[in-house]
């Protein structure tokens, strides 16, 4: 049974809980690599604006019904308690049941389906497994016997959805064949939005391990996350800048522009065991994943 919402959360707005519902925030992880994708498929003379379109709006349902399933899934195996420290969750908060959560979850990927018809009409029938994967995924992320999320997985899948697939899927559906291009940038790509997991299991290690939720920060330790997480956003911030220097290409040293920014975020990751900085750290490295991603494509672009 959920507890009543209290205070100033019980009066908001319908519309106001189901866009806080849908995290707006991570919605950069489908901007990210959509942005670098379009860049990648224009070089190769073949931007398609319709494809791009529907790949968008796929995406961006998956990453919401992703997101719905996450909150009503995490809720029911104890993971989201008065306890957690991160963003609401509007299930556990009970502003919205169970049940309307998992109807909005289903309606969501059934929206990105829609959006997949035209895709598949467009590029033919492998799109069929990348779609359903990707919606398989979102859902087992939390859902069903085995959580990725709950086995240690979560940060092979996000790398492999929200990088790999999500960039190299979207060059293919607007090009018809895959650019080798794209699988070289969509590195850094993964590895930005990775970062963004990895900072909200180094803040919920604690109490993910009580529920049972073993992460890797949980598995290996918060040390590893730390590192990991230094990591990641090295590959992010320096890839493009290395193919700059040994191919002289000038232009892909822009990323390079958010290098302090990254540096200042990965000091606080390192050293920080405050709740609240980690929030702060979150937030920041969700919009380092779109700055990165975004610098990315204007180098590309200017590079071409």
């Amino acid at each position: 049974m959920v507890e009543p919402a209290l205070g100033k959360l019980a009066n908001l707005p319908k519309w106001r809980v189901w866009l806080l519902a849908t995290r707006p925030a991570t919605l950069t992880a489908v901007a990210a690599p959509l942005a670098v994708a379009a860049v990648v498929a224009w070089r190769a003379h073949a931007f398609h604006f319709w494809a791009f379109v529907a790949a968008l709006a796929g995406a961006f349902f998956i990453q919401i019904g992703t997101n719905f399933a996450n909150d009503v899934f995490d809720f029911e195996k104890g993971a989201d308690t008065a306890a957690r420290t991160g963003p609401l969750r509007v299930t556990q908060a009970g502003l919205v049941t169970p049940l309307q959560v998992k109807r909005a979850m289903w309606l969501a990927f059934a929206v990105a389906v829609a959006c997949g018809v035209y895709l598949v009409q467009l590029r033919g029938w492998p799109l069929v497994a990348l779609g359903l994967a990707s919606i398989a995924s979102g859902i087992l992320y939390t859902g069903g016997p085995a959580p990725l999320g709950y086995l240690g997985l979560g940060d092979v899948f996000v790398f492999g959805f929200f990088g790999v697939a999500a960039v190299v899927g979207a060059v293919f559906v607007q090009v018809g064949v895959i650019v080798p291009e794209s699988w070289l940038w969509s590195v850094p790509v993964g590895a930005s939005c990775t970062a963004i997991l990895v900072v909200n299991n180094l803040r919920d290690a604690d109490t993910d391990r009580l529920a049972g939720k073993r992460t890797l920060a949980v598995r290996i330790g918060k040390r590893f996350a730390r590192g990991e997480y230094v990591t990641l956003m090295a590959f992010a911030l320096l890839m493009a800048p290395m193919v700059a220097i040994a191919q002289q290409r000038i232009a892909l040293l822009l990323p390079m522009v958010a290098a302090p920014a990254v540096f200042r975020t990965a000091q606080v990751i390192l050293k920080s065991q405050d709740a609240g900085e980690l929030n702060r750290a979150l937030a920041t490295t969700a919009k380092l994943h779109l700055a990165l991603a975004g610098l990315l494509a204007v180098g590309l672009a200017l590079d071409n």
